[in-house]
């Protein structure tokens, strides 16, 4: 029942944002993005990592084409519901007065994007997963719209489309599994059961594989994300870039790796040499940029292509690494954003030539960002180092020459990351900066509940890996 609830709660606080609008809608958005997050919270202290699927939810929902209301969570997927409801308070905290025409519209989509996210990492059954992966991108698809940047039309059209193609597919996939389940059901764990040959799982593996790569998104399926994370507002790229990107190794995890096995040894190598190549791809794009916040997407895109990496060397070592980094790329990507947020509102620039000088006017402002850069380039004893570090064991395992080159990402994100570092916080001060105030109220409250969160989750790594091991282990026998 708590795994129902998780996805109710917000789901009815977004509908009531709606209805009732006006000032009040602020006030029951986070009302019951706190409720979701102290519920999952409850659920994580009490979850047994032993006793596999928990807290499960199984009522027919259709009941002429076998399809169930199945919910539950396991080790793997209790963990992002945790990070996305830990996130979501934090994004719509950090919506400021007149930030958006129409507050009501934007807190009730961005919890019925909470309650559809829940749900694909909660989904048991395979049309249920599609139900809730479609109803994730509605939101974040009229957000990006109403309240995006100029030609946001253009970008979030592209997005749409990619991914309602890619999904698609996905589709295809799920109703053939289903045809030919002996068991006449959608439960993905029946159709882990179904025998299936090596060209079944060959064009399978692919219609699965195209729909999670362009929401994770990884080369050369990636092309609508950096314009749509440079046009949406900052709070729709904090949903895209900290959560939402997870959904598709989410899929990764729950499909290919156990379903498609021989298909997966065919094709493993093919996928994990374009991963690697959008890291270093992402991590030069990121290199040369002039916007702070379009430097921040493509590095985004480099880390989640380490994270597939992993995944698709099947080993417990790149499982675990990706389930850290998750965790971890997480809660970085909405602090680089929120950072990048708080520079935009105070200077009026993401021009990183316009900026410099930073720290001599904003101190406080220069000390988070650092700490929360170094997570993202995965210095020793942040959230960043330990999941890459098991990333790159896990891919030296399946090849050591794949290794080498996935391991540029640390490499290439320390000189990038640094680079903007120097240019906008040191150094002489921009045209930009003479305006600039350093943090306070609830945006140093929020920085520095990340930052703290980047250091404390670095030195304690082990409770994302204790929660999740058990489920991994599971699913790689």
């Amino acid at each position: 029942m708590i795994t129902a609830l998780l996805i109710l709660i917000p789901f009815l606080g977004g509908l009531a944002a709606l209805a009732i609008g006006g000032k009040t809608a602020r006030i029951i958005a986070i009302a019951a993005s706190i409720i979701t997050l102290g519920l999952a919270k409850y659920a994580v202290w009490t979850f047994d990592s032993q006793a596999g699927k928990q807290f499960a939810t199984n009522l027919p929902w259709i009941k002429s084409l076998g399809v169930n209301f199945h919910v539950g969570m396991d080790g793997i997927s209790i963990l992002l519901v945790v990070l996305t409801a830990f996130l979501v308070p934090i994004i719509l905290i950090s919506v400021k007065e007149n930030t958006y025409s129409n507050p009501a519209l934007f807190y009730g989509l961005t919890l019925i994007m909470e309650s559809a996210l829940i749900g694909v990492f909660t989904a048991y059954d395979a049309f249920l997963f599609y139900v809730f992966w479609e109803l994730a991108l509605i939101p974040i698809y009229f957000i990006c719209m109403l309240f995006g940047g100029e030609g946001r039309f253009r970008i979030t059209l592209k997005f749409f489309v990619y991914t309602l193609a890619g999904s698609l597919l996905m589709l295809i996939g799920i109703i053939y599994l289903r045809q030919i389940n002996p068991e006449g059901s959608f439960e993905i764990s029946s159709f882990y059961k179904i025998t299936l040959s090596g060209s079944q799982q060959s064009w399978l593996f692919w219609l699965f594989l195209i729909a999670f790569a362009i929401k994770m998104p990884i080369f050369p399926f990636h092309t609508w994300q950096p314009d749509t994370y440079t046009n949406a507002p900052a709070q729709g790229t904090m949903l895209l870039g900290g959560i939402m990107s997870k959904m598709g190794v989410y899929g990764l995890i729950r499909f290919i790796i156990p379903l498609f096995p021989s298909a997966l040894h065919e094709w493993g190598n093919v996928v994990i040499v374009l991963s690697i190549i959008g890291i270093v791809y992402g991590s030069l794009m990121a290199w040369v940029q002039t916007d702070i916040k379009r430097l921040i997407a493509y590095s985004s895109f480099a880390h989640i292509g380490l994270i597939a990496a992993g995944v698709l060397a099947n080993n417990q070592q790149g499982m675990d690494g990706a389930m850290v980094q998750m965790i971890a790329h997480g809660i970085n990507a909405v602090g680089l954003f929120l950072i990048v947020d708080y520079i935009e509102r105070t200077s009026g620039t993401r021009l990183i030539s316009a900026l410099g000088g930073i720290r001599t006017i904003a101190p406080v402002v220069a000390t988070l960002f650092l700490l929360i850069l170094l997570g993202s380039v995965g210095l020793p004893l942040t959230n960043g180092f330990v999941g890459e570090y098991l990333l790159l064991t896990g891919i030296f395992q399946f090849k050591a020459g794949a290794a080498l080159f996935a391991g540029l990402t640390m490499i290439l994100g320390a000189v990038y990351m640094l680079n903007v570092y120097q240019k906008t916080m040191l150094g002489n001060s921009g045209t930009a900066s003479a305006i600039f105030a350093d943090v306070k109220g609830s945006d140093l409250y929020l920085l520095a509940l990340v930052a703290g969160l980047v250091i404390i989750s670095g030195i304690f790594p082990t409770f994302i890996t204790n929660i999740s091991g058990p489920a991994v282990e599971m699913l790689l026998k």
